[in-house]
């Protein structure tokens, strides 16, 4: 195929509101690295993590929900840790998802990948010099799915060979490695999971990943969103605002998978048994919240932050995909040059899953 010069793509300017997003018909079609391969990308989902970065919520001058930012952005945003890995560099090219095929490869890269369909690892991980990890982010330290071309190192570049379409796979990336690091990070089992947030892409994908593990999940979700929670597979559903300990009883749940930490934090440690895990990898009501330190140790609870993700997790959803283990869930498409429209919905949390955006 014929690759143009230039290319559409949404160029994120600075940390502020939608007026951040210039959509631009001219930005040059990237060159693929040695090492790289460059991806005509088939749809790109929509993911909190795309208008954290827009708002600039990471920075810890933040303390509120990320919804309350989400259009106007926050007036306290200090650029050098607006990112989700620091300060960003402006112009940037977000979308963390990316469907697409390969069209073009790296000197470095067999030739025989052109014509494979992809999908893009959403966290990267790289060793550090002085030792550990470090991870980045498609769309945040490197330029993502938020266009008609990206280019993503060749590895992290992953074939897939199913049914889905382009829309359905572009759904997968973020939400359901994250979902799948969560569940992977607390050795989730046959044990009965609470689930919060559960009708947003990482909640619903949860869902499906935990009852492939064998889980009793009870989810949380908004009234209007519980019988489409039920249908993706929770065995038990509760409303938002719902008093857990009086509608569970204490001590009952063996792990807490939450998104949405704020105010109503601390009844999530109330409901854990003893020697029951937290782990979260998100924080849409807000980031500062309460804890008793003696219902941390006197239940001998463990905390776990999930970021990191190690190659397998990806490579797993494949696996689970190609294998008809857990399915789509999109809700809306919208076009890329309507991503401000997307962006809108996705805020409105109207919906059930995900929103993808078709170049």
């Amino acid at each position: 195929m014929t690759i143009p010069e230039t290319m559409t793509a949404v160029l994120l300017t600075g940390h502020g509101g939608f007026e951040k997003l210039d959509i631009r018909d001219d930005v040059p079609v990237p060159e693929p690295a040695a090492d790289e391969v460059l991806i005509k990308v088939g749809g790109a989902g929509v993911n909190n993590t795309d208008i954290n970065t827009r708002v600039g919520w990471y920075s810890k001058s933040v303390t509120s929900d990320t919804t309350s930012g989400g259009a106007k952005g926050f007036e306290t945003v200090e650029d050098d840790d607006g990112g989700w890995g620091g300060a960003l560099q402006f112009p940037r090219i977000q979308g963390a998802d990316c469907c697409g095929e390969v069209v073009a490869v790296g000197s470095n890269v067999d030739s025989n990948r052109i014509g494979e369909r992809v999908l893009v690892r959403t966290m990267i991980a790289f060793p550090k010099d002085a030792g550990g990890v470090v991870s980045i982010c498609t769309g945040s330290e490197r330029d993502g799915g938020f266009a008609e071309y990206m280019t993503a190192v060749s590895r992290h570049a992953l074939k897939v060979d199913c049914d889905w379409t382009d829309v359905e796979l572009a759904s997968l990336p973020c939400a359901y490695s994250t979902a799948e690091g969560m569940l992977h990070r607390a050795e989730v089992g046959a044990e009965t999971v609470l689930i919060t947030g559960a009708s947003g892409g990482v909640g619903s994908a949860a869902i499906q990943l935990a009852k492939r593990r064998g889980a009793k999940v009870i989810a949380i979700a908004g009234e209007a969103k519980m019988a489409d929670v039920e249908a993706i597979g929770a065995d038990q559903v509760l409303a938002r605002g719902t008093d857990l300990a009086a509608a569970l009883g204490q001590n009952c749940i063996d792990v807490v998978v939450d998104l949405v930490a704020g105010p109503t934090w601390p009844s999530l440690l109330e409901v854990l048994r003893r020697g029951g895990r937290y782990v979260t990898s998100g924080a849409i009501a807000g980031p500062i919240v309460e804890l008793d330190v003696r219902t941390l140790y006197l239940k001998d609870l463990m905390l776990i932050g999930s970021t990191y993700q190690a190659d397998e997790i990806f490579e797993n959803l494949i696996c689970y995909v190609e294998r008809d283990e857990i399915k789509p869930l999109v809700s809306k498409t919208f076009p890329l040059s309507e991503i401000v429209a997307a962006q809108q919905a996705f805020l409105e949390k109207t919906y059930t899953g995900k929103i993808v955006l078709q170049p």
